[in-house]
């Protein structure tokens, strides 16, 4: 888990701390125009180290109109051959006017995936385009070899729905210098699914898996697992489903709305992934989200698992199943997980097992509860509560070139939910307050010294109000509002020193009325208005801040840089002001 010499970096953080202080950059790009129907989002892209990139091309203006994948060939850059400094995919897409559904998209090379995210629907009178960027730069190992890959944006076209998505997307590759050192990456990547250029597995119930048997490396030091897991078909919308108890009393989804992702290595418990609500553009009223869609729709954010207390099992040379399954799933999740190994420079061999692991035997099952009534005439009012709150610890050793290490995960999760309802002969209203967080440590001791500890804190605060109101006559209103949000704090210290902390904050807020005529034909909608606002600030001094609001559908105002020093964003190209992960030993490197 350590590397050599370790201990010499103590003094060497505070010069390190101090070289990233001078090395601020501002992310380019025009701000949007007041007044577009274009999409626009508050999100900053991936920062950039200084120097010329080399650029791969994985694909350029590809048609997606059918369901076939988009194949393509990939071969690393011949004029950046030496170390990496940052790894940049950028990815623009555009669909043409009329009438789609959002579709999911993905890139992959070689099984892993490079993107995961969803596509904006268009409108008659509007052709929406948009960017989207993602630091791979954890995955360079696997960029070191040319490879076959893949894009899939499964999209029906015909006579009714119309829309044609295109495509473009390339690699940007950051040389090493003495202004942008090369950064210290895993040094095998491994996808969990077994298709060899790459596609999503479906997990339909809480046993399906996305498994593989892996034979890894005797000299494994470190473990991660990215995990992506989507809602689909009948849980695309999982987060206002009810207990099947309560379904058909009142007209909702069955299957409850608690939705978990489970790790396991050998069948054995190794770790969770909360699963993030995000709502696509279509989802609910597609109204809420022209111009500006939910929370990381566009462009999903993995969870990594940090699986290193197993590093000293994975390195005995057996064959190991690593495997992802989503509890709760009730038709169905679409999964991919990519594991990321840290290997030991100086021992060909790497010993070790699990001494602790209290996760075996807590059961994913949360606590129902319901305060639901039901009049003499019919009508319905109450609550439904979810909740499931877990602590566990995960410890393991590894005999490594630098002598026995202990890893340590602890993390508590929890889920609380409140579903409350008011159903008469005029009114549907269901209300949805949820709150999903993980809060982890991850510790390295070398003998009895602490020598690296990260904290991590995730929180995915959800708040859905839909109010649909019946007049006499049989036409009607159907009003939703979405609150939704995603907070990160990281930390991590280095011989119990605070070395680099930051904070990552995404809000959307957004509201629109549909209306309905007494055949149930939408007639028309009014009010439509969001906002969304993005910070993020770190130890170094960084600082991102960005909000803007739409109204009827169009950019109604936008700031960007307001409240950091000199009213400029100003971010280090080492920072993931986006929430991607980084698992670097070093802050930053």
């Amino acid at each position: 888990m350590v590397p050599e010499g370790l201990v010499r970096h103590r003094m060497a953080i505070v010069v390190l701390l101090a070289m990233l202080g001078g090395g601020l950059a501002a992310p380019a790009g025009a701000d949007p125009v007041i007044g577009s129907s274009n999409v626009v989002v508050a999100d900053p892209g991936v920062p950039r180290p200084p120097g010329q990139p080399c650029v791969v091309n994985l694909f350029t203006n590809v048609s997606f109109d059918d369901f076939s994948p988009r194949p393509y060939s990939y071969a690393p850059p011949t004029a950046c051959q030496g170390a990496w400094a940052k790894v940049v995919l950028e990815a623009d897409f555009s669909v043409t006017a009329g009438r789609q559904y959002d579709r999911t998209a993905t890139l992959w090379l070689a099984g892993v995936n490079l993107y995961f995210g969803t596509t904006q629907e268009p409108s008659a009178t509007v052709s929406p385009a948009w960017h989207v960027e993602r630091d791979l730069t954890d995955y360079a190992t696997l960029l070191r070899s040319t490879g076959q890959g893949q894009a899939v944006i499964g999209n029906l076209v015909n006579s009714t729905y119309t829309g044609v998505i295109h495509g473009s997307a390339r690699l940007l590759f950051y040389p090493a210098s003495a202004q942008a050192r090369a950064a210290d990456v895993p040094d095998a990547v491994y996808p969990l699914g077994s298709d060899p250029v790459g596609s999503t597995a479906t997990l339909s119930t809480p046993t399906d898996q996305l498994v593989r048997t892996l034979t890894l490396p005797t000299n494994v030091e470190r473990a991660y697992l990215d995990v992506f897991t989507q809602s689909q078909s009948n849980d695309e919308f999982w987060y206002t489903c009810v207990p099947d108890a309560y379904a058909s009393e009142l007209q909702d989804c069955g299957g409850g709305n608690f939705r978990e992702a489970e790790i396991s290595i050998d069948g054995q418990p190794a770790g969770v992934a909360p699963v993030y609500p995000w709502i696509y553009t279509g989802g609910i009223d597609p109204y809420l989200w022209r111009p500006t869609p939910g929370v990381q729709t566009l462009n999903f954010m993995p969870y990594r698992v940090d699986l290193t207390p197993f590093a000293g099992v994975l390195s005995n040379g057996q064959p190991h199943q690593v495997a992802l399954q989503v509890a709760g799933a009730n038709g169905y999740f679409a999964a991919t997980a990519t594991l990321l190994v840290y290997r030991d420079a100086h021992a060909s061999q790497v010993t070790g097992g699990i001494t602790r692991n209290t996760l075996v035997g807590q059961a994913p099952t949360p606590s129902i509860g319901s305060t639901l009534t039901t009049a003499s005439n019919g009508d319905i009012s109450g609550d439904i509560t979810t909740r499931l709150d877990r602590k566990f610890v995960i410890e393991g050793y590894a005999q490594t070139s630098n002598g026995r290490v202990t890893s340590t995960v602890t993390q508590d999760v929890g889920f609380h939910d409140v579903q409350g309802f008011t159903i008469n002969a005029s009114t549907y209203r269901q209300q949805v307050t949820q709150d999903t967080w993980s809060n982890s440590v991850s510790q390295s001791r070398l003998g009895k010294l602490l020598i690296v500890e990260r904290r991590q804190h995730y929180q995915y605060p959800l708040l859905f109000v839909y109010d649909q109101l019946v007049a006499a006559d049989g036409s009607g209103t159907a009003a939703s509002s979405v609150q939704q949000g995603y907070v990160q704090h990281g930390e991590q210290r280095i011989f119990g020193g605070l070395a680099y902390a930051y904070d990552v904050h995404n809000h959307v807020v957004s509201s629109d009325t549909l209306q309905f005529d007494a055949s149930g034909n939408i007639t028309g909608h009014a009010g439509q208005q969001s906002a969304q606002r993005f910070d993020f600030g770190d130890s170094r001094g960084g600082c991102y801040r960005t909000s803007l609001t739409t109204q009827s559908g169009a950019l109604a105002s936008y700031s960007t840089g307001k409240g950091c020093p000199d009213q400029q964003n100003r971010v280090s190209w080492l920072a993931h002001p986006d929430g991607s992960p980084d698992s670097s030993l070093l802050p930053g490197h």
